[in-house]
Order: structure tokens, then sequence, then C-alpha cells
């Protein structure tokens, strides 16, 4: 397993579909992974620092694991089948639950649990950006630090 941190969540054109942008921390591969607007905006909330009147349901879930006093301790990646990412939550003592990566990495975030991702998947889907293309995540940055998460509403 890699440890990915969260570049951030865009919106791909012309399809208007949100994707979330991970990076290896000791690599140079990123991980893009189309997801749903929901979920793209529980996570864009997160890094943005905003905090909704009542709990979204990811704000529930990191409640209710408290209050059950069993910790996110990790995200894993953990393939890629037809196209479709698969993920499991280990919670607790070894507790290990299916999951979209989309809603892991909304409740990782909001838990500083770390993200990791199996080295098949990163091999088969990971991306390397050239040096020269390095200016575009420049410009994506830029773009995460302006959107707002109400762009992400369907």
């Amino acid at each position: 397993m890699r440890e990915l941190s969260v570049v951030g969540v865009r919106v791909e054109l012309p399809n208007n579909q949100p994707i979330v942008l991970l990076r290896e921390v000791d690599g140079d591969r990123y991980l893009p992974i189309w997801i749903g607007a929901v979920e793209a905006t529980a996570i864009a909330y997160e890094q943005q620092g905003v905090k909704p009147a009542r709990p979204l349901t990811h704000d529930l879930l990191r409640d209710i694991l408290a209050a059950l006093d069993a910790p996110l301790r990790a995200v894993e990646i953990t393939e890629l089948k037809e196209n479709v990412f698969y993920a499991d939550l280990l919670i607790g003592d070894g507790l290990r639950v299916s999951a979209r990566p989309s809603d892991s990495i909304a409740l990782a975030l909001r838990v500083g649990a770390p993200i990791r991702c199996a080295e098949q998947v990163l091999t088969e889907a990971g991306i390397v950006i050239p040096d020269e293309q390095e200016d575009e995540v420049e410009k994506f940055r830029e773009f995460l630090e302006q959107v707002r998460p109400e762009d992400f509403a369907g």
C-alpha cells in the first residue's frame, strides 16, 4: 500500500463530472477518481473548512464512530475492476468495511486518517504528470482555492 494525499476536487468539462485527485505522498503518481456531486461537495466542504448547520452524512458517520469508540484507522483503495474503484474502511481493531472511495476519502479527511492505495491500482490507474505539465497542476490548485462547494450541486 502507498499513502496518498488529497489534492482536491474539480469538475471535468464538458460532462460536468466531479473528480477527486489524489497524489502519492512518496512518489510522483496521481490517481484521478470520478465521483458523484454529493461526495465532491462533502470533500470540498471539509477541505475548505465549511461547517454546515447540520451534519452531513460523512459528519454523522464520524460522530457515530467516535460514539462507539471505533476510530477510523485508515482508508485503503484496494481494487479497480471494470473502471470501478473499491475501498475499505479500517475501523477499530481490525474491522474492515467495504465502501466507495469517495465516501471513504470524505470520512478520512474528517478524522485525519491516512488514505492508502494498493500498488496494483496505482500501476493500472495512476498517472505521472511530466514536468512541463506541472503548471497544469498549479492551475488546478489555484482552481481549488477559488471553487465553492455549491459549484458541485447537481
